[in-house]
């Protein structure tokens, strides 16, 4: 009676139990379970007309729009493996991907055709171009192919060690590697995270995450594995964040810390009015304590961080509360707050370890590397088995990232192993440096970064973008910096900037900072 662990069977669950009830908005467009999952059917039946077959590639490029959406199912669903294409990238970017990917077929957001149609003599191996919107020269309408398809598709068996997505990471430094992620790895990582954190029918989600983000965090089969709502977001912007929140009466989201500085620094008026008891979960990169306490304490939002990477499907640890954590100040809540915690009980085994690969103890201050093994790790990187038997060794997958483990288990991130300073022999974590400086009222953003020393090695830099009409100068913050941290720690320099690099993810590109290239405008 074994049957494959795969996300898809979520949706067979929600068509029986919850057909009537409403499964996605997008505008001015609603879609019940049914009208929605009959909508993905004739996805299906329309691709198998264009020759998609078992373990082709489906390229998408689009925000979070309902036809995006549908991908996550009308492709699988034939076996096929959906591509979903980081939309903030250059059409470079897009044609290595999608020729690397061996995608058959292209799908795309009316903002990005143009881009796209410039790009089409690089990807010979496209046979259809297909517009997600409206119509354009040279592509087929998605919404007329689907109208013209049949309601039922042929279904092929599907292992759950089949894949169901190849996600391309970042690439901040090389070039982009797809991350082959099975039906397995999504399954996992979907109940895995419903067994930490509730959710049902009852519950209206915000997509403030971008579905191309590791599977938008299998937040696009989890809210339907529930029978919750999703609610498609186009663009991210503050204003209309909190006007979906109380139109729609939205119970949860999702956001990376760059979001959540945004929404937490919103206008006065937005923040004043907003709904409380909003729950969301953050990772990407660690936030600082006053970004939490500032989002708990005003908003009235309960704030969970998990950790992860795209190539763990993403979660293997969660900042789980626990009864004594009530107890402490809401200071020291936001400190715990910001730690990624404990491994999920479906992640595997994480361990933290030094160079030789033992497990460091649970003291708060050694460093080591977070290594994890388990059924959320990636099937390997697609088409690079060098880099694969790099990133996984010794039966564990490395992930890159430097942390401490606490007494009492949790895991806290110091930095990336890469970019922990080392000053006169002593670490230093930038991660910590920006938690103090993220403490200044007048701090809206920060980054660190070690740069040369003629004494030390190197000393931290700190980058400063200020909060609006705030007064602030490089003496205020070095002193801020000495009386909250060892002196050691402080900055050597300070940069007032108006913006920081960051990829198109969110993640701040301290590569660049280094180099002294930053292209942003120093005030």
């Amino acid at each position: 009676m074994q049957t494959p662990l795969t996300p898809l069977d979520f949706a067979r669950r929600a068509r029986r139990l919850y057909g009537d009830r409403e499964a996605v908005v997008d505008g001015d467009r609603r879609f019940t379970y049914r009208e929605f999952l009959d909508r993905c059917d004739r996805a299906s039946a329309m691709f198998q007309r264009l020759g998609v077959s078992f373990g082709d590639r489906v390229a998408y490029i689009a925000p979070n729009t309902h036809a995006h959406l549908e991908g996550y199912y009308a492709v699988p669903q034939l076996g096929a493996v959906l591509v979903p294409i980081n939309y903030r990238l250059s059409a470079a970017e897009f044609a290595y991907i999608i020729d690397h990917s061996g995608a058959t077929v292209v799908c795309v957001h009316p903002d990005y055709i143009g881009m796209i149609d410039g790009i089409r003599d690089q990807i010979p191996g496209v046979a259809h171009f297909i517009a997600l919107e409206g119509e354009a020269d040279g592509w087929q309408q998605y919404e007329s192919l689907i109208a013209d398809a049949p309601a039922e598709f042929d279904a092929p068996e599907i292992d759950e060690n089949d894949l169901i997505t190849i996600n391309y990471t970042s690439g901040t430094t090389s070039r982009p590697k797809g991350v082959m992620i099975t039906h397995r790895n999504a399954w996992v990582n979907a109940v895995g995270t419903l067994a930490h954190h509730h959710l049902g029918t009852r519950d209206r989600y915000l997509w403030t995450l971008p579905m191309f983000h590791a599977n938008g965090w299998t937040f696009v089969w989890l809210i339907t594995a529930c029978g919750a709502t999703h609610v498609c977001l186009r663009q991210v912007a503050p204003p209309e964040i909190f006007h979906l929140m109380e139109a729609e009466r939205i119970s949860m989201f999702c956001a990376a810390p760059t979001v959540l500085i945004s929404i937490a620094n919103a206008p006065k008026e937005l923040r004043d009015n907003a709904p409380k008891g909003i729950r969301l979960f953050t990772a990407g990169a660690p936030p600082a304590a006053a970004t939490i306490e500032r989002v708990e304490n005003e908003l009235g939002w309960e704030l969970t961080q998990v950790y992860g990477l795209t190539e763990t499907a993403p979660f293997i640890t969660i900042c789980e509360p626990r009864p004594e954590h009530d107890n402490l100040s809401a200071s020291e809540r936001a400190t715990l707050k910001a730690r990624q915690g404990v491994e999920l009980m479906t992640s595997g085994d994480l361990r933290v370890v030094d160079d030789d690969g033992v497990e460091v103890p649970w003291d708060g201050e050694t460093l080591g590397q977070i290594t994890v093994r388990g059924n959320v790790v990636m099937k390997g990187y697609y088409n690079d088995p060098e880099a694969t038997d790099e990133a996984i060794r010794n039966g564990y997958f490395h992930s890159g990232d430097a942390a401490v483990v606490h007494p009492d288990g949790y895991v806290e991130i110091r930095d990336r192993l890469k970019d922990v300073i080392i000053s006169g022999g002593e670490n230093i974590s930038s991660v910590e440096v920006e938690g103090v400086l993220l403490r200044h009222p007048a701090v809206q953003e920060a980054a660190v970064v070690g740069m040369p020393h003629e004494k030390w090695g190197e000393s931290p830099h700190a980058f400063i973008i200020r909060q609006p009409d705030a007064e602030i100068t490089e003496d205020d913050l070095r002193q801020f910096v000495r009386d909250n941290l060892a002196h050691f720690k402080t900055p050597q320099w300070f940069s007032f900037v108006d913006e920081l690099p960051k990829t198109a993810t969110g993640k701040i590109q301290k590569f660049v900072l280094r180099k002294g290239q930053a292209g942003i405008n120093q005030q």
